[in-house]
């Protein structure tokens, strides 16, 4: 047992040195072949180190190019970028200073027409405040009735000159119409009544509803022909005015109104004599009582007239007198210039006779070829003698 114990330790111990120098040989392999491994890595790290230096400097090359031309690119691309920002600053500059010129100019038309917008609204603004005061007229009774009497007054003193009318005259009765017109031929005057039921017409104008529209027609209609009742009791009155009165409506679009809708109370206006007239009417009737009143003045002036006549006739026979007497004395003047005439055109002859005469020097200075002798005339003095050439 010991041998075997012996000779297995001397067995384990060479097996473990074999296997120690084997291990030492491995590890010497595997350190040459790492050494080995690590050098080829080595050369491959510096080979690929100078490729790498080789491919640094080539691109270091290139981008030094590449950093040259985009110099000269950027410089160029500089210089247009600045021509074309100096044409667009000029172009802005021009176009801004047109727009400048465009807006003061605009802005002066804006402010013209402000100025004008101001004129309108100023007037506008009276034009608000007379139609508020029409309003407040319009609405009070006898303000009311003031205003259609002022505008039938305006109506009358524009078409009949003073004298020919009077407003709010007193009459016999008490009673004192607007206004009475004086007529031609010594006739009564005619009465007009401006005093319209309008608060009744305003409140037809107002009603809302077809009853309400309906209550009103018929209280208008019952105001109106009171009215028309009180202008044929007061102002017709027989001897000292006209058999028919007028009644005034202030307003044409009223008087078409009232004889569209209210044809009765027009039919018992006409009745007992009263004239419904709107302003067109109540001018062209003024229009006709002024003629009427021209013709009647002519009339009365027509002695006058016919006396002015008599004296144009009298200037008139004494001017033909004059214009006879005158043409006779142009008649002896004519006469007495064709009798000059007649005296001239004989002198002109007898001068051409004597300018064709020939003077002689002496009593013995005839031709000797001509024997006989013409016959000719001494002159007073003796000095020359006249010889008369007959004409051929």
């Amino acid at each position: 047992m010991q041998i075997s114990l012996a000779l297995f330790l001397q067995v384990s111990a060479c097996t473990l040195v074999l296997a120690i120098v084997l291990i030492a040989w491995r590890g010497r392999s595997l350190r040459a072949a790492i050494r080995a491994d690590v050098a080829r890595r080595e050369a491959l790290a510096e080979q690929r180190m100078a490729d790498l230096l080789r491919a640094q400097a080539d691109m270091q090359g290139r981008i030094a190019a590449m950093s040259e031309v985009f110099g000269t690119k950027q410089s160029e691309f500089n210089h247009a970028i600045n021509q074309r920002l100096d044409g667009m600053t000029h172009r802005i500059g021009a176009t801004i200073t047109e727009q400048t010129k465009s807006t003061h100019e605009n802005l002066r038309h804006l402010q013209e027409r402000l100025a004008v917008i101001d004129a309108a609204q100023n007037n506008i603004q009276n034009l608000a405040k007379d139609v508020v005061g029409l309003q407040a007229i319009l609405s009070n009774k006898q303000t009311r009735g003031a205003f259609g009497q002022a505008r039938m007054e305006t109506i009358v003193a524009d078409g009949l000159p003073m004298g020919a009318y009077s407003f709010q005259p007193t009459l016999s009765n008490g009673s004192r119409p607007d206004c009475t017109i004086r007529m031609p031929n010594g006739s009564p005057p005619l009465v007009i009544d401006a005093k319209f039921p309008l608060e009744a017409w305003n409140a037809i104008r107002d009603a809302g509803s077809p009853e309400m529209r309906k209550a009103a027609s018929q209280q208008f209609r019952r105001d109106l022909d009171v009215h028309i009742r009180d202008i044929a009791e007061k102002y017709l009155i027989p001897g000292e005015t006209q058999e028919m009165a007028f009644l005034f409506v202030p307003s044409e679009s009223i008087f078409a109104e009232i004889h569209e809708h209210f044809e009765s109370i027009v039919q018992r206006a006409h009745r007992l004599r009263i004239v419904i007239v709107s302003p067109s009417l109540l001018m062209l009737s003024i229009q006709v009582i002024q003629s009427v009143l021209k013709d009647q003045r002519m009339r009365e002036q027509a002695h006058l007239i016919q006396g002015e006549v008599l004296h144009l006739m009298e200037d008139l026979t004494r001017l033909d007198d004059r214009t006879r007497k005158l043409q006779s004395h142009f008649l002896a003047a004519q006469k007495d210039v064709e009798m000059i005439l007649t005296s001239a055109d004989k002198l002109t002859k007898r001068g051409a006779r004597i300018e064709a005469m020939e003077f002689e020097a002496g009593p013995g200075a005839a031709d000797p070829g001509h024997p006989e002798t013409p016959p000719s005339v001494e002159s007073r003095t003796g000095l020359l003698r006249l010889r008369v050439v007959d004409d051929d």
